[in-house]
């Protein structure tokens, strides 16, 4: 009798053992045929970065185009997270790539404005820094305190309820990153088109002459100046006259709040993120403590 239950055990064993087996083999099957590399978000997520460095090649001397090219990488940011979700195919290597060109172009966009506007390169400097440590912090934090496979965009209300509604809320979201560039690209517009905030461009007065300053003497053609025509100074000149001021004033005063308060966010994020580590290092401590006087005794 007892020889009968065991060989029945067995035998379910082995039936359930086969079964296993069978659908491991079936799930082996079906996603070794995916390429996450391929799969829709990422190749716009390519496309993104592909446009973004099209947009930096026109940047020195062409506004029109490389605002549209930058404008149009940075539209294509929620279409990928659209992607995503109507495929079910969202990966942690999107996640990165996305993460990743966001802090590229921003960086790139920032580095041209410090170079356009000297006299306020270390404001722009600073957001740069302030850019990359409170996403890395952030990003560290979660993978080491967070639970597995945790994303970074998951941030409880109880830990801060203006990263939560930020990161959760789809329209805020892109809200904020989207007149958070919009702001940093119409002041690369107005860098060729005001003097006010760029008074090394030319500026035509009442008389017709061409001037680096409203009211100074006329200066000679820049292919004089400069014989060298990608020099810092003739590609400076170059830029004169490129377009007209208003609508990228507009445009500023517009994003500007935004702006503004995406950088708070910044720094919420930075310190909050900084915190959350600081309290996984007291933990580690403690226990490390305990284990040491454990061992002591």
């Amino acid at each position: 009798m007892a020889g009968s239950r065991k060989g029945k055990d067995t035998l379910l064993a082995n039936g359930h053992a086969k079964l296993n087996q069978a659908v491991q083999q079936i799930e082996e099957d079906i996603y070794q045929e995916e390429n996450i590399f391929l799969f829709l978000p990422n190749v716009i997520g390519y496309a993104r970065v592909i446009l973004a460095i099209a947009s930096l090649y026109y940047m020195p001397l062409h506004p029109r185009t490389c605002s549209g090219l930058y404008s149009i990488s940075c539209l294509l940011d929620a279409a990928d997270g659209i992607a995503a979700r109507r495929y079910n195919q969202s990966t942690t290597f999107g996640a990165v790539l996305d993460m990743v060109t966001d802090r590229c172009t921003t960086s790139c966009l920032l580095v041209f404005l410090a170079s356009a506007f000297p006299r306020w390169s270390i404001i722009f400097q600073g957001l740069i820094s302030l850019d990359l440590a409170s996403h890395y912090i952030h990003m560290y934090a979660t993978l080491t305190m967070g639970t597995s496979g945790q994303s970074h965009k998951k941030v409880d209300s109880s830990r801060s309820w203006i990263l939560h509604l930020y990161y959760t809320n789809r329209t805020v979201l892109f809200a904020f990153c989207a007149l958070n560039e919009l702001f940093f690209i119409a002041l690369y517009l107005l860098s060729f088109s005001s003097p006010l905030l760029s008074p090394s461009l030319l500026a035509a007065n009442n008389s017709g002459v061409v001037s680096t300053q409203p009211g100074s003497p006329a200066h000679p053609r820049p292919s004089t100046l400069f014989s060298n025509p990608w020099s810092a100074g003739a590609l400076e000149m170059a830029r004169a006259n490129k377009m007209d001021s208003t609508v990228p004033w507009i445009l500023a005063g517009i994003s500007f709040p935004v702006m503004a308060g995406k950088q708070v966010i910044n720094v919420i994020q930075l310190i909050k993120a900084s915190k959350w580590l600081g309290e996984g290092d007291v933990a580690n401590r403690r226990k490390a403590f305990i284990a040491a006087g454990k061992k002591k005794a």
